[in-house]
């Protein structure tokens, strides 16, 4: 396990600025906005402030501020942070990001769950945070085939006990990481106390039981017709959209910029006032500084090559689960509770949230920090 820091130079950042500065933005349909894709004068609006405004150095900082590591996990290096809270290391919480996202989505919540004393709660409530980057995610290795979250869930679990040496552990994620966070609450029982999830990815393969779960199907379908076009190329055919992408970083930062956009609660705003630009382009640099963009899309073939996590009827999660539901995220909408109650045997935790979507951590980081903390102290109480 050898630290890491994030290093930038300033012949690389060059170099970016002349490749965003000769990028063609050919012309969009008049009035089409985001309706078919990234919007044009938004994406040009923000060629220029990552140009001339972006602080980069300040996003470089704001990337070290948290200690970071490299550690090989059956072979392949991981990158993570490991931040130990005021709690003595007593509640290990393993956190997991998703695309199009990275371990930076954690980054307004990891004061409040690492040192909550700071913000008016008890210090004994802390946890050893853990955040690692998924594999071909960021700094972590590029697998030599695409990686799915199955695979994923077995390198996190050897890393928790293995290499950091935490006889047991608590694990949370959304998007990708609610798949590979299911994953290790069914495969890997033996070290995991709990797990949190603000994406519903544990799914019965039966069909809907009721009204309301028959609502929610027919909600989630049109979802996918309308917004999930993006993984069936990843999942199916993605050499061709890595071709197109690579070296293209005004391009990968639409695709990109189109699923926060999309996916996102903008109900009290619009995409800038949400996330903000700078940590918009933050997150987008850790694609495209680590040449991660391409191997990134390959995780979603790496599913393919897994299978679907959709529980046979009688099969269930045996460990304790929480629920944080949501109700902005457009793309996965939240399923009524008894849909998860075939799944899940002990659904301990379930908080219906006033807004919010698909980026929890990120757009509602109050909330969410909130809701983890009161999830594991049902699970993992403290004196």
């Amino acid at each position: 396990m050898k630290p890491f820091s994030v290093t930038w130079t300033e012949t690389e950042i060059d170099a970016l600025r002349r490749r965003l500065a000769d990028s063609m933005v050919p012309a969009a349909p008049e009035g089409a906005g985001w309706t078919i894709g990234c919007d044009r004068d938004f994406l040009l609006r923000f060629r220029d402030y990552w140009i001339d405004g972006y602080d980069w150095r300040a996003g470089m900082a704001s990337l070290n501020l948290y200690p970071q590591f490299i550690a090989e996990v059956d072979g392949l290096p991981i990158h993570f942070i490991h931040v130990k809270g005021e709690g003595e290391g007593n509640r290990p919480l393993l956190m997991t990001h998703g695309w199009p996202g990275s371990h930076y989505e954690f980054w307004d919540v990891i004061e409040k769950l690492a040192f909550p004393s700071r913000h008016g709660g008890r210090a004994s409530d802390a946890f050893d945070l853990v955040m690692p980057s998924l594999p071909g995610y960021a700094f972590s290795g590029k697998p030599a085939q695409p990686m799915g979250p199955k695979a994923t869930a077995a390198l996190w679990d050897k890393l928790m006990t293995q290499v950091l040496g935490y006889p047991a552990y608590l694990a949370q994620g959304g998007d990708w990481g609610s798949v590979v966070t299911a994953n290790l609450g069914l495969n890997h029982s033996a070290a995991v106390r709990g797990i949190h999830l603000n994406m519903v990815a544990l799914r019965s393969e039966l069909p809907p039981q009721n009204d309301a779960e028959k609502a929610w199907a027919q909600k989630s379908m049109l979802a996918y017709q309308m917004l999930s076009g993006y993984s069936m190329v990843q999942m199916m055919k993605p050499m061709s959209l890595i071709y197109l992408g690579a070296g293209n970083p005004l391009g990968q930062a639409a695709w990109i910029l189109e699923r926060f956009h999309d996916w996102a609660d903008l109900s009290e705003g619009d995409l800038e006032s949400v996330f903000g630009l700078d940590h918009l382009v933050t997150n987008i640099m850790l694609y495209v500084m680590t040449g991660s963009f391409e191997s990134a899309i390959l995780y979603y073939n790496g599913l393919a090559r897994e299978g679907r996590l959709d529980l046979p009827a009688g099969s269930k999660c045996n460990v304790p689960l929480g629920i944080a539901a949501f109700p902005g995220d457009a793309l996965l909408p939240v399923p009524p509770r008894s849909r998860v109650e075939l799944v899940a045997s002990d659904l301990m935790h379930w908080t219906d949230m006033p807004g919010g979507g698909h980026f929890a951590a990120m757009e509602k980081p109050d909330l969410f920090a909130a809701d983890v903390a009161a999830w594991a102290n049902k699970v993992w109480p403290v004196s």
